[in-house]
């Protein structure tokens, strides 16, 4: 059957296209749990940073007068690797409370039964103390209250919390 109809032609793709597909662990009916990286990992860079530093102090030493290769930028060179080092390794926590542990805090916290609720993890302070942003909504539908809590991902204490009424029923009332 020959169709002149250009759409009927256009319909059917050619076996050969190349199709762009989704990897299965970002397919949206993938329940897995996701695994937050440990945050101190960021110690491993410290330590190297040290080890780059610790060279350019020996380089600086043995060679800075015979050498016209090595100058005060090795030196500074290895005064900022051993900052830059130093920080790495004090702002490399390890996380005892995971994201569950933080929504049960924040449920204590909270003084509603919470619903829907969702836990993003953030850093705080000069030395990057990890926290758990928890944003949630009341367990009525539609949710009349929503809070956020901050709970700390090193000791589980919680930093600060705020409930209010749920702002979003005033436009759908409003709206009504």
């Amino acid at each position: 059957m020959n169709s002149t109809d250009p759409v009927a032609e256009s319909s059917v793709a050619p076996a050969d296209d190349i199709r762009d597909e989704l990897p299965e662990d970002l397919q949206p009916e993938f329940a897995g749990a996701y695994q937050f990286p440990d945050n101190s990992r960021r110690r491993i860079p410290g330590y190297l940073y040290l080890t780059l530093a610790v060279g350019c102090f020996a380089w600086y030493a043995t060679s800075a007068d015979s050498s016209a290769i090595v100058n005060g930028g090795t030196l500074w060179a290895g005064i900022l690797l051993t900052a830059v080092g130093l920080f790495s390794i004090s702002s490399g926590w390890r996380m005892h409370v995971d994201e569950r542990d933080a929504l049960v805090a924040a449920q204590q916290a909270i003084g509603f039964p919470v619903g829907h609720a969702s836990a993003q993890q953030v850093w705080h302070g000069i030395r990057s103390r990890p926290t758990w942003r928890v944003f949630c909504y009341s367990a009525e539908e539609p949710p009349l209250q929503r809070g956020l809590v901050l709970v700390d991902a090193v000791d589980g204490r919680v930093l600060q919390h705020l409930a209010e009424p749920n702002p979003e029923l005033d436009t759908v009332d409003g709206a009504a």
